[in-house]
């Protein structure tokens, strides 16, 4: 009785996924994928060679001869990003055409259809939790090295103003006064918001590729981040603007109606995130739920952004400044940064180019989100130099965090998709 529901289709879609075929958008891939892949190139380009955009960009004194580093010397990652491109690009070219011999290729099977039971997930999320958590535990003790937190310590002895009439990370300060209260530590909030973290994005993971095993293994390339694993405790640069970012994006499926409201507690804790918002969008109206629920969430959305445009223009007060004019050499800097303040997470720098290639055969299938995260990972790329180029504000390597957020959700979506 059975055999009557086979069929042997073309093309294997992505499991579990009710409404991911795109049979007439074929378009849409290629367009977020060729956007997306000469953001990541560009940002490469200092990878391979550290000083060409520098060198490019100098402006040049007249009857002076200038000191520089040699525009096309290679730079310690150039190898190792060449080498590892070209052998999981040419891997995954031969596995795609069956061309692998056939252990290879039954092994790679098994690690895509690799499932974990629900139990076994729970326990060994909590088994990370527990690992991370002790282990960044010690930081609590240490004092703060980072320059701004004089700053925010001074700003938090003074808070909260009545009235509140500045645009300021509110929210940051409540959870970091809330800290101190209850823990007499302004550093475990933010130890806890982190590993909140870790669990949102399991759940996001889980959510959009319907497999526990990718959301783990997302929580584990976080865990080896050297730049969460510096900033995951600090006062200075919390990790709750990217909390309710993440969440919002979570929200969308959970329990839509509550997603603009996370997205609107990541403002006060960090404004930056409000230039997430196209970003945002894309992932709404590319999720799986119904049209309705999409303009809504996706309409609200957008209305708080706007709303809190206009009321920081109107009645607030900024700290921040920014620059009237566009400055070109300013932008093209900018996309250094990445090279500088991800040199030692090694697994994004070399896998980052794979990844958006395999995002992009994925998306091609008809995954939908493995279009969201190309666009997700594009995006945070592009902030440094919007930042620099239209702003007086310097690129932070904290910035960079949620980077590597979507860096291991991408890859949870690669190991969501079965092969043929």
């Amino acid at each position: 009785m059975r055999e009557r529901n086979i069929k042997t289709p073309d093309k294997i879609p992505h499991p579990n996924v009710k409404s991911s075929k795109i049979p007439n958008n074929q378009a849409i891939p290629w367009i977020v994928f060729l956007f997306s892949i000469s953001i990541v190139l560009i940002s490469f380009v200092s990878v391979i060679f550290p000083a060409l955009v520098l060198v490019s960009n100098t402006e040049f004194i007249p009857g002076i001869e200038p000191v520089l580093p040699k525009p096309f010397e290679t730079g310690v990652w150039s190898v190792g990003v060449i080498v590892t491109s070209i052998i999981t690009l040419g891997l995954a070219f031969l596995f795609f055409k069956n061309k692998l011999p056939n252990f290879l290729n039954r092994l790679l099977s098994k690690i895509f259809d690799f499932e974990v039971s629900k139990k076994s997930a729970f326990i060994i999320l909590l088994v990370l939790l527990i690992i991370y958590i002790a282990g960044s535990s010690a930081e609590l003790s240490n004092k703060e090295i980072f320059a701004d937190y004089e700053g925010v310590k001074n700003r938090l002895e003074t808070w909260p103003p009545d009235p509140i009439n500045s645009f300021e990370p509110h929210v940051r300060y409540f959870f970091l006064k809330s800290s101190m209260i209850l823990f007499g530590n302004d550093r475990v909030i933010p130890l806890l918001a982190s590993a909140a973290l870790l669990i949102t994005t399991y759940f996001l993971t889980k959510t959009i590729t319907q497999k526990r095993f990718a959301g783990i293994v997302s929580v584990v390339i976080i865990m080896q981040s050297n730049v969460f694993l510096i900033y995951d405790t600090t006062v200075s640069y919390t990790n709750f603007w990217i909390l309710f970012y993440v969440l919002s994006l979570y929200l969308v499926y959970r329990f839509w109606p509550l997603s603009p409201v996370s997205y609107l507690l990541s403002i006060p804790s960090k404004a930056l995130t409000a230039a997430f918002l196209p970003m945002s969008i894309y992932f709404i109206l590319r999720s799986n739920i119904s049209r309705k629920q999409k303009l809504i969430t996706a309409g609200i959305t957008a209305g708080i952004i706007l709303a809190g445009g206009l009321a920081s223009i109107g009645g607030f007060s900024t700290t921040q400044g920014t620059e009237e004019e566009f400055d070109e050499k300013e932008f093209w800097m900018g996309f250094t940064s990445f090279a500088y303040q991800l040199r030692f997470d090694g697994l994004v720098m070399l896998f980052m180019i794979p990844l958006m290639v395999g995002l992009f055969l994925v998306s091609r299938s008809g995954v939908k989100h493995a279009e969201s995260i190309m666009v997700l990972l594009s995006g945070m790329l592009l902030i440094a130099p919007i930042l620099t180029g239209f702003t007086n504000q310097t690129n932070q390597p904290y910035r960079f965090v949620p980077l590597v957020v979507f860096f291991a959700i991408g890859v949870g979506v690669l190991l969501s998709k079965r092969q043929a």
